[in-house]
Order: structure tokens, then C-alpha cells, then sequence
């Protein structure tokens, strides 16, 4: 059998986007993924659904014959022909060990790869506006571990020269020695005033700085409770954090916010949301289901280009039409000469992903627009139109009223169905908002808002009164509205970017 490989990952310092493409890459091509405690969650999505997925994380200081056991794991599955990911926070040989794995790959005669990743103390410092290196501050800089190898006699560290060889020190692990290490420094030469800092859970959310000198920052870190993980900078390019922060003083940064869509549309509000430095909280408190009459929904697909017009209200809605066209082992051409609408830029972009391009797109992402366009280009006379509307099972009639008003002939078509989330979902919907573990609860549907309410219960609008509800649009308002939900936040735009501008704008003003 020949042999597999292993490619040593370097997964960045905590924001899932800041992975690089050839990691991400890697990633996907592996077996066997093994993955340490500070790696994003979101970033094993990248990996093959029938990947083998292994947390082999050390916290707190656990022996060393843990690593033996990483080793060993990874020349095992390597000599049985299996191509492993060992992903790593930050980067993989900046004190990550990941030397020590190579070199113990080489020994066992395993071919690997080394795929750098952005070093914890180059996104701590970017995010929290320090930088390392400044024409005017800091020309040098040092990198010191905090821990060092139980098996070295004594410490590599000579802090005769460390303390004041370089104008820039940053110190990993060293929270629970910050006051023996800054002490040590002013031991060894370095003013008690020079300005210092400690970052913790860089370029996440929950990232705290505190500022301070060498001789308060111990105290201060203390009193913040500053837990790991943390990076400690020395320094006068500490200054610089009131000129160069720009993560932390975000409208939404650290807000908590929920994001209740259906698990595969998530992400896209999730980063929209990490962006402007909100931790999202994705638990959807709906799934898309196939229709309950499959039959109806392949013989649309069939007849599909015996329509004037197809009008998607949703890209769940092009999502499941083009699942059967796929099904059918069809493609784009069912359509025919068929025009297209598309009800939002979400919807038109999932149709050009399928290779089509939508011949209108309503500026009013409602029903209420898609009918004024087709009433439009027909001159308000719509008899002999046939117009096909794939949907959700349960949606608002106006559209297809309103067209068979004019005379159109309309077909509505259950493309999807929204049922109640699994029971996990449900408890832990549940669990975050009794916890008042949130500061905002999104809503992009009704059918999001009704579910909520329901997995509540009687109490529910009492309960989300404490949190600021945020709605995509206002057909989503109204149905909240009409449960008795106070919404604080209305898109003006109904899109998932159009949802979190209104958030910041919000948070902005308060």
C-alpha cells in the first residue's frame, strides 16, 4: 500500500476567515483531520463530509506523551495510506510544536507539508491597534514563550538581554507569570513606565485588551480576570492602539446575536455579522424540508419551459427546484424561453449559480414588487400568461392573487417545506435565550419568528422583550407584531446586508 501524507495546517488565530487557501484547500483533500483546542469550529466545514474529524487539543499543560500520541496517530494513518490534516492555531511552528511533528514524520519516513499560517501575535496586535513595528517606535522585536519544555534543564531565556534587547516583546502563554516576567524586566533594565498590553481571544469577539505599563499591567490583567488565551506586548507601539484600533470600536462589536436561519443559509448573515464584530450564534429555528408532494414539484420541473414566466420568491425556493432538476439529470434548459424573476439579490444570485441570469429583479423584495413588474411588462393585462411559482409550502397569497387578478393562469409549486428544527436545535434555542445569553435575535422570515414563539411557549413575547429583535423586512415585522414581539430593528433593504447595516446603524446611534 503506498504511503499516505500529512499536511502540518496552520488555522490562523482564531478568525475562520483569516485560514489561508492553500490550508483550506488541504484541509478538504484530507482522511483524517486532527485539530487542536484554539481552531475555529466553522473551519471543519471545510473538511469532506466522510472526513474523520479528531480533536487532539492540550490545555493547561498536559504531559508531553500526549504529542507521543499525536505522532503516533498521524504515521499510523499516513502508513495505512491516509492523507491527514493536523490543524494547528496560529501557526504551525511558532511555538506550536508542529517542528516537533515533522521531525518525527521525517523519522518515520512519512512525506508531509507545512502550510504557514498568520501567527497569533501579528492578528493580535493588527486587531487590537498595535503594531509590532513602527518607523518612529520600534524597529526590532522578540517573541518569548511563557512555556518551555519540561524536559530543558533550566530556561533558555537570559533576561539580562531579553528585558531591553529589543524595543518591541511579546510574550505567549504568560498570564499566570505576568508579574514575575515584568518584574524580571524591570530587574533587568526596563523602565517601569514603558507602556504594555494584554490581548486576549485575539481577532474574535470576545477579544479584550488591556493597557497598561510594566509595572501596572499585572494588576490590571488581574483585576479584568484575564484568562488564556493571551499575549502579552511591551512597549512604546502600545501608544499607538488609540490612533490604530479599529476592531474593538465597532458599533456591534462583541454583541452576541442569534442567527435563527436554516442551518445551510447561516453563514453568509454569520460573516456579515463577524464583520462588523458581532459573534453570531447560528441555531436555525427552522429546517427546509422537500415538499410533501414530491410528483408535483418533477412535473413542473418537466414543464418548466412551457411557462411565460417563473417567478422565485427565495434562493431556498431555487435550491430545491434545481435539486430535482439535478434529480432528473436535467439542467439549466428546462427553462426554455422562459422568462425569469427573482424576488431579491439572495435569489438572483443562487440562480446565476445554476447559470441563469434572472430578467428582472423587483427594487421591493416582496411579492408586492414581482407582481407590479410582470403587471408591467404585460401592460396590467395578464390573460393567457402562465406564470409557475415555486415556493414554500406556506407563503403570503398576495402574489399569486394578484396575478390571476389580471388573468394570469399561476401555478404555485411546494418546491420546500419549513419544519420545526431538530430537538437539539429546539433546546438550545431555548437555553441561550433563557440564559439571557444574547444581546440580539434575529428574524428573516416569519417562519423563524413563529417558531421561536412556539418553541417558548404562552410567555414567549415577555421573554425576548429583554433582547433587541431584528427583523429582515417588513413582512417579517408584521408577522412578529402580530405574536405580540416587540421589534426594535426593521431593514430597510431585505437582504441579509441590508439586516446588518440596520444593525449597526442602530447600535450606532444608542
Amino acid at each position: 500500500m503506498p504511503l499516505g501524507r500529512v499536511y502540518l495546517l496552520g488555522a490562523g488565530p482564531g478568525d475562520p476567515e483569516l485560514i489561508t487557501q492553500r490550508a483550506a484547500r488541504r484541509l478538504g483533500e484530507a482522511d483524517l483531520v486532527l485539530y487542536d483546542a484554539l481552531v475555529h469550529p466553522e473551519l471543519l466545514d471545510l473538511c469532506r463530509e466522510d472526513a474523520e474529524k479528531t480533536f487532539v487539543g492540550k490545555r493547561g499543560g498536559r504531559v508531553s506523551e500526549r504529542q507521543s500520541a499525536i505522532n503516533e496517530r498521524m504515521i499510523e494513518a499516513a502508513r495505512a495510506g491516509r492523507v491527514v490534516a493536523r490543524l494547528k492555531g496560529g501557526d504551525p511552528y511558532l511555538f506550536g510544536r508542529g517542528s516537533e511533528e515533522a521531525e518525527a514524520l521525517h523519522a518515520a519516513g512519512i512525506p508531509f507539508e507545512v502550510v504557514p499560517g498568520v501567527p497569533s501575535p501579528i492578528a493580535a496586535t493588527a486587531y487590537a491597534g498595535i503594531s509590532l513595528t513602527h518607523r518612529a517606535a520600534s524597529s526590532s522585536v522578540a517573541y518569548v514563550t511563557a512555556t518551555e519544555s519540561p524536559e530543558k534543564d533550566r530556561s533558555s531565556h537570559d533576561w539580562t538581554k531579553l528585558a531591553t534587547a529589543t524595543e518591541t516583546l511579546v510574550i505567549f502563554m504568560g498570564v499566570r507569570s505576568l508579574e514575575s516576567m515584568m518584574a524580571r524586566l524591570i530587574e533587568h533594565g526596563r523602565a517601569p513606565e514603558t507602556p504594555a498590553a494584554v490581548i486576549q481571544q485575539a481577532s474574535m469577539p470576545k477579544q479584550r485588551t488591556i493597557v497598561g505599563t510594566i509595572a501596572t499591567i499585572a494588576k490590571l490583567a488581574r483585576e479584568a480576570n484575564v484568562g488564556m488565551p493571551a499575549l502579552t506586548v511591551v512597549g512604546e507601539v502600545v501608544k499607538l492602539r488609540d490612533a490604530l484600533r479599529w476592531y474593538d470600536v465597532q458599533p456591534l462589536f462583541g454583541k452576541r446575536v442569534l442567527v435563527t436561519r436554516p442551518e445551510d443559509r447561516s453563514l453568509g448573515l454569520a460573516r456579515l455579522l463577524r464583520d462588523e464584530g458581532a459573534e453570531a450564534i447560528c441555531i436555525p429555528a427552522i429546517r427546509i424540508a422537500p415538499p410533501e408532494d414530491p410528483e408535483a414539484l418533477a412535473r413542473a420541473v418537466r414543464e418548466a419551459a412551457t411557462y411565460d414566466w417563473l417567478v422565485f420568491t427565495s434562493a431556498s425556493g431555487v435550491d430545491s427546484f434545481f435539486q430535482e432538476v439535478d434529480r432528473q439529470e436535467r439542467d439549466a434548459r428546462v427553462v426554455g424561453a422562459a422568462r425569469i424573476c427573482a424576488i431579491g439579490p439572495a435569489t438572483a444570485s443562487s440562480l446565476r449559480a445554476r447559470g441563469l441570469r434572472a430578467d428582472a429583479v423587483p427594487t421591493e423584495f416582496r411579492g408586492e414588487g414581482a407582481a407590479k413588474i410582470l403587471l408591467d411588462h404585460h401592460g396590467g393585462d395578464l390573460r393567457g400568461v402562465r406564470v409557475m411559482l415555486p415556493r414554500a409550502a406556506v407563503a403570503r397569497e398576495v402574489l399569486p392573487e394578484t396575478l390571476r387578478a389580471a388573468g394570469a393562469h399561476v401555478d404555485v409549486v411546494h418546491a420546500y417545506r419549513n419544519v420545526p428544527p431538530s430537538p437539539d436545535d429546539e433546546a438550545a434555542l431555548r437555553a441561550a435565550i433563557e440564559a439571557h445569553e444574547l444581546d440580539v435575535i434575529t428574524f428573516t422570515a416569519p417562519s423563524t419568528v413563529e417558531s421561536v414563539v412556539r418553541i417558548l411557549g404562552p410567555n414567549a413575547a415577555a421573554q425576548l422583550a429583554s433582547f433587541t429583535i431584528a427583523s429582515i423586512g417588513p413582512v417579517t415585522t408584521a408577522a412578529a407584531e402580530k405574536l405580540g414581539v416587540r421589534v426594535d430593528v426593521t431593514a430597510p433593504y431585505y437582504t441579509s446586508e441590508g439586516l446588518a447595516r440596520a444593525l449597526r446603524e442602530h447600535f450606532s446611534r444608542t
